[in-house]
């Protein structure tokens, strides 16, 4: 399942690798290429959670054999379906099985593991997602750079079927869940805690997507990072973002949330106002994408626990509404920063970038506001 989550991650993030490589293939500009990422990112947020709504009580593993299907099937239209719009509608296809495979997978990993190992089987499933960064990306980019882009797709869907037949034989039946109607999980959006958590996860990885996905023409075309250098470039960043995901959950737990959140998106927010002034210098370049990287995923688990922790009655429901705004915060950021290219330059991506993570420092604030009064308060009664 953990190989099935690193699927899923490269399926996604790919288009960061080699937008530039379809922007020439089928003609169209960098802009418009990003805008993939925007269409599967809404599919995911909007789909899954309908989705996995009316497939609660199925058997999870008939659910993910299905939904694990789906998502290879539409990686095998994505290789061999001709033109922008059939791939549009194949990556649409492709976020519907992608979520629902995620979900499941989490699902079934906790279900499975040991007592007292689910949340280290979960961890295992998830770390899927961040290999994806540091292998599949910079990987789908070499195969990409001697094969063809869609080659990548074509791969994701094979290994994707030999995982289906893995699954068959390994996983046993499972009993499905008591649905919670989305109208419940989404009344959990009027508790301003809630709302303002929400709003961190929003700006942080809206701000990130901005730049991200369009990383491969920046680093060509703004930094002058040859070709030859790209695959190990992407190859770094993804170690950064490991690493510092490591180092997010060591400082929440020894230093608290609020400093951990304050500090890395501080830094996100930095790196990403340097990158421009550091366009001449490759070394300098190499060493803010790793600062960039780094900071912006010492967030990443940090927020989860900080989610978990606002309503710990229904930490399910929030993790699933956090899923549902990333996906919603990367299909935002990456059709800002096709307006941005598209209306002022691909130099400015990295300011409107900054200044997107910088209003979830506003919302780190207040929360924290809030929670020191509840706690003055709960302490006065």
């Amino acid at each position: 399942m953990a190989i099935v989550s690193f699927l899923v991650g490269t399926s996604e993030y790919i288009i960061s690798g080699i937008l530039d490589q379809i922007a020439i293939t089928m003609g169209i500009t960098v802009s418009a290429a990003g805008q993939l990422i925007t269409v599967f990112s809404l599919a995911y947020a909007i789909g899954t959670p309908i989705l996995m709504a009316i497939t609660a009580k199925w058997d999870r593993r008939k659910l993910l054999l299905y939904s694990l299907g789906l998502f290879a099937v539409a990686n095998v239209l994505s290789f061999v379906l001709p033109g922008f719009g059939m791939f549009i509608a194949a990556r649409i296809l492709m976020a519907l099985g992608a979520g629902m495979v995620v979900v499941t997978a989490l699902s079934i990993a906790a279900k499975i593991a040991p007592a007292g190992k689910q949340a280290s089987s979960i961890a295992t499933v998830t770390m899927g997602f961040t290999a994806s960064l540091i292998i599949g990306i910079p990987v789908g980019r070499m195969i990409s750079s001697a094969y063809g882009w869609k080659t990548v797709f074509l791969g994701i869907a094979l290994t994707g079927i030999v995982a289906l037949i893995v699954i068959a034989m390994t996983i046993p039946r499972l009993k499905g869940d008591q649905p919670v109607p989305l109208l419940q999980q989404f009344a959990l959006l009027k508790k301003p805690e809630v709302a303002l958590g929400l709003a961190i996860t929003f700006f942080w990885l809206g701000g990130y997507s901005l730049v991200y996905t369009y990383i491969s023409p920046y680093l060509l075309n703004v930094s002058g990072v040859g070709e030859d250098m790209l695959s190990s470039v992407l190859l770094a960043f993804g170690i950064a973002s490991l690493i510092g995901s490591k180092i997010g959950g060591y400082s929440a737990d020894r230093k608290g949330v609020s400093f951990t959140l304050f500090g890395g998106i501080m830094l996100h927010v930095i790196s990403l106002l340097l990158l421009p002034f550091a366009a001449h210098s490759l070394s300098a370049v190499f060493a803010l994408l790793i600062l960039w990287s780094f900071a912006a995923w010492t967030t990443g688990p940090t927020q989860q626990y900080n989610l978990v922790t606002l309503v710990p009655e229904s930490s399910g429901v929030m993790l699933s509404l956090n899923q549902s705004t990333m996906q919603l915060a990367m299909a935002a950021g990456a059709g800002i920063g096709g307006v941005v290219i598209g209306q002022i330059s691909l130099v400015s991506i990295t300011w409107f970038g900054a200044a997107g993570v910088a209003i979830a420092i506003v919302a780190v604030y207040l929360l924290s506001r809030r929670s020191s009064v509840q706690a003055e308060l709960g302490v006065t009664e």
